[in-house]
Formats: structure tokens, sequence, C-alpha cells
């Protein structure tokens, strides 16, 4: 039972929503967009009708652009900068 509490008290706290928490998430969506006109085939599967990729590879890249994200917001807020 001790090894879950510890396991518990090592989860660092995120912090509250803010401008900069949005920002951050919003910049790694939008470089984690970029990166999907670097893939071989971004143009397989239904198109969206403003961007020049797929919606699967819309949503894959903002899928990959949060968990960046907030990843970025944890490690921030461990080391005490947010």
């Amino acid at each position: 039972m001790s090894l879950i509490l510890l396991a518990a008290a090592s989860v660092p706290a995120t912090p509250e929503w803010n401008n900069t928490v949005g920002a951050i998430i919003s910049v790694s969506c939008l470089v984690s967009l970029l990166l999907t006109f670097k893939i071989k085939q971004p143009l397989v599967g239904p198109k969206l009708p403003f961007l020049p990729i797929s919606i699967p590879a819309f949503i894959a890249a903002m899928c990959f652009g949060h968990a960046i994200g907030i990843g970025i917001v944890l490690g921030l807020t461990n080391i005490g900068r947010i």
C-alpha cells in the first residue's frame, strides 16, 4: 500500500488554466500541424476544405500537439517556471 501512496505523491501538481498554458498548447499544436507537411502521404482519406491535409492527419497532429504541450506544461510546472 505504501508504494501506491508514494507513486501518487510523485505526480506533479497541475497549474491552473491561464493564458500561458493556452499559448503553450496552441503553439505545440501549430508546430505539430506544420510537421504533417513532412509526412509521406498527408492526403490519404477525406480532405479538409481549408487545409491541404486530410482529416485523419489533422486529428493526429492535434492529438500529438496536445500530448507534447501537456508534457511541456507539466515539465515547466515541475521546475517552477509556470
